[in-house]
């Protein structure tokens, strides 16, 4: 009888990789972090589940790409928040992206003790800029000390609990940047019952009917 397959020897499409550093091009230093954070996260898929397992084949364009489109609505961060970060998306691409960028430093906050250990070893093998807090989002905003110019997050809530989240950081200067999927308008629409909101929406890069919400200011109704 043949072996059962394991799931962290799913094959990363070439073509799909290829695909994705060519909507969202990076350095060599960085694709060889991506590479590595790539296979940490196949090898941790066996046991915990970081993604969905239908989109692996499409890893590159479907998660890192997308994450790392956030980097052109920013150019100048270099202090992010990362709320709810799960399997790393986009906190620790992010971090690659930035590992080279002096003063550089991602925030990722993540409530499953497994996740964040999942996060932990992602940042050590990269060597990437950032800090894991394994907390509720809630409890965060006084432990992470200084300025921060951005606060994201990715497929964690529904918008209104989002902007609610990144309220406190958004006041005191940063800009939130969610990426949300085709019922971005009906989100919207239950957000400004609790809040003013001036959103400028940014349709996704990848495809797939994906926006990124962008807010600089935040007021409660």
């Amino acid at each position: 009888m043949a072996p059962a397959s394991h799931p962290a020897t799913v094959a990363v499409s070439a073509p799909d990789k290829g695909a994705a550093l060519a909507l969202t091009p990076v350095s060599r230093e960085t694709e060889a972090r991506l590479d590595r954070y790539v296979a940490l996260l196949l090898e941790w898929q066996a046991k915990t589940n970081l993604v969905a397992p239908s989109t692996l084949p499409n890893l590159w364009t479907r998660h890192i790409s997308d994450s790392l489109q956030l980097l052109s609505l920013a150019p100048l961060a270099k202090s992010w928040v990362d709320l709810g970060s799960g399997g790393g998306f986009p906190g620790v691409v992010l971090a690659c992206a930035l590992a080279e960028v002096p003063g550089a430093s991602i925030h990722l906050v993540e409530r499953i003790a497994k996740k964040a250990a999942f996060l932990r070893e992602a940042i050590r093998v990269t060597a990437a800029p950032g800090t894991v807090h394994l907390a509720d989002i809630g409890d965060t905003v006084d432990r992470i000390s200084g300025p921060i110019d951005c606060v994201t997050a990715r497929a964690l809530a529904p918008l209104h609990q989002l902007i609610g989240f990144a309220e406190p950081w958004v006041r005191r200067g940063a800009k939130a940047l969610f990426l949300k999927g085709q019922d971005v308008e009906a989100e919207l629409t239950e957000a400004t019952k609790y809040w003013n909101i001036q959103p400028e929406l940014h349709a996704s890069r990848t495809g797939g009917h994906g926006w990124i919400v962008e807010l600089g200011s935040i007021e409660r109704r």
